[in-house]
């Protein structure tokens, strides 16, 4: 069952795309500070929790299990409403350019995670472009992916209802529902078991970033879409924080590849992250900590059966080369569909082949190298310098920051759709 959000205070504001892995990432780098101790107390009191996976044969109470390799679900729904399910305020969605979701929670950002047991194996991360075209698990037929929440969610919604059900119960059972409809759904599209699942709803990505000064990004080109993300930021590395972070990984109009494009913004940011809080020394502050700790326990939900001190353990001797981003193949992004407009065509094989290969037997497979001039010089692993000056304040959404760390150009793949950059965590990538 789930547990309330037990603090209302927090600015409230829309996560966007790729909110879910860096709230994750953030726990998951806490090992190395020495304050695991504050991890099992806040975790173990203040985390909200699903029952997703609770009636799976095998499923196990959290902590219950020894080390061991899992694939995770992450989920970002894309909703206008806060935790408690109440409208974000008009003047907010306004400034982070949010638009009309007409309530369909989408979930958005869709990614499958790997972690190893084996500390010298790499975390992979394997994204789904929101627009796949998928046969849904309910047997709605083929939709869009980040559909199926959804569906599934107004359907147990309209039982209920019937029921008598009202209230918070009405929305906690529908979505529950429409959890199940998602995993199902990607276990049969990947071929893939899921054995945990994370999801951050709606909140946290604005505070994250500021809590930690802002993340190191790197752009091959101006970008200006304000009139849609509302991102206005110039070529090169900079540090971005707060709407700005927000604009950086939701933009995918003006993208040649759009939406797939927006991935890749999504992987760098994470990777940048990653490189940011992997870094020596970029934890040692308690107060960071304790902050980061906030944040996740606040926004994120987890199965019931997932005890994150034992992934807070198994992470923390990882670098950031050994954390891999990797999206689905896919055959066209203008397929046109019958009642959902253009979506992704993808070959469903072909995906299920794809994600076995990645997340159980290489992790790069068929990748696209980033482009150096000096892979030693450029490729500085996380585990070494933290970049050189840390912002003291959140910056701006312009400001361009000359003490970033290292940086790596990605390549464009001849095929665009068929095979998409591979992204890891040892330097800041920069994008288109």
């Amino acid at each position: 069952m789930e547990k309330p959000l037990r603090s209302r205070t927090l600015r409230r504001v829309l996560a966007g795309a790729g909110r879910t892995g860096v709230a994750l990432l953030a726990v998951a780098v806490l090992a190395g500070t020495g304050y695991v101790w504050v991890v099992s107390r806040t975790f173990a009191a203040d985390l909200t929790t699903s029952s997703v996976l609770a009636t799976r044969a095998g499923a196990t109470a959290a902590g219950s299990t020894p080390r061991r390799s899992y694939t995770a679900l992450l989920v970002g729904l894309d909703s206008r409403t806060d935790a408690q399910g109440e409208p974000l305020p008009p003047d907010l969605l306004a400034e982070i350019h949010a638009g009309d979701d007409g309530g369909e929670l989408h979930t958005d950002t869709i990614m499958l995670v790997r972690v190893p047991a084996d500390p010298r194996s790499p975390v992979v991360t394997v994204s789904f472009p929101r627009d796949s075209y998928v046969p849904l698990a309910d047997g709605s037929g083929r939709h869009k992916i980040n559909s199926a929440y959804g569906r599934a969610y107004r359907a147990e919604q309209a039982r209920l209802e019937a029921q008598g059900v009202t209230g918070a119960e009405l929305d906690r059972r529908s979505r529950e529902a429409g959890r199940a409809n998602l995993v199902a759904t990607v276990e049969a599209v990947s071929g893939t078991t899921v054995d945990h699942y994370a999801e951050l709803n709606l909140a946290g990505f604005v505070e994250l970033t500021s809590t930690l000064g802002g993340v190191n990004v790197c752009l091959n080109q101006p970008v200006d879409d304000r009139a849609y993300s509302g991102v206005d930021l110039p070529a090169g590395p900079q540090t971005v924080s707060g709407a700005a972070a927000l604009a950086f990984v939701r933009q995918r109009h003006g993208l040649d590849g759009g939406d797939l494009d927006r991935i890749t913004r999504q992987q760098a940011f994470l990777a940048g992250l990653a490189h940011q809080v992997l870094a020596a020394g970029t934890l040692a502050d308690p107060a960071t900590v304790s902050a980061l700790l906030g944040v996740v326990t606040r926004h994120v939900v987890v199965d019931a059966g997932w005890d994150l001190r034992q992934l807070v353990g198994q992470l923390g001797g990882h670098a950031g080369g050994d954390v891999v981003f990797r999206t689905i193949p896919s055959i066209r992004p203008d397929l046109w569909t019958p009642v959902d407009g253009v979506a992704v065509e993808i070959d469903d094989d072909q995906v299920r082949d794809f994600v076995h290969t990645v997340l159980f037997t290489d992790a790069r497979a068929d990748g696209t190298a980033p482009e150096t001039p000096d892979p030693d010089a450029s490729r500085v692993k996380a585990t070494g310098p933290a970049p050189s000056a840390t912002p003291s304040v959140p910056p701006t959404a312009a400001t361009a920051t000359s003490t970033v760390a290292p940086t790596t150009t990605i390549a464009v793949p001849e095929d665009q759709w068929q095979r998409r950059p591979l992204i890891d965590a040892a330097a800041v990538p920069c994008v288109n």
